[in-house]
């Protein structure tokens, strides 16, 4: 794994840890972002070979999923 990917990688991770420790008690949507952006960035890099925008683009897709399932979930509480 080259240097830039495992960068682009870890602040993906960071970022996503970063905006769900904001509160106290985080919201499903919240979680679901996190969580998305995570498992979008790892399944990004591994479908194309580790490229930086494989990366990128999985975590961004993976957040807009994972953002819309925990909405859903916190409109069932």
């Amino acid at each position: 794994m080259s240097n830039l990917r495992k960068w682009a990688l870890g602040a993906t991770v960071m970022a996503a840890v970063a905006g769900t420790g904001c509160s106290s008690n985080p919201s499903n949507q919240q979680i679901g972002t996190a969580g998305g952006a995570v498992l979008g960035g790892v399944a990004g890099s591994a479908v194309t070979g580790g490229s930086t925008a494989g990366t990128v683009g999985g975590a961004a897709v993976g957040g807009l999923l994972g953002n819309e399932y925990g909405k859903r979930r916190d409109e069932r509480r």
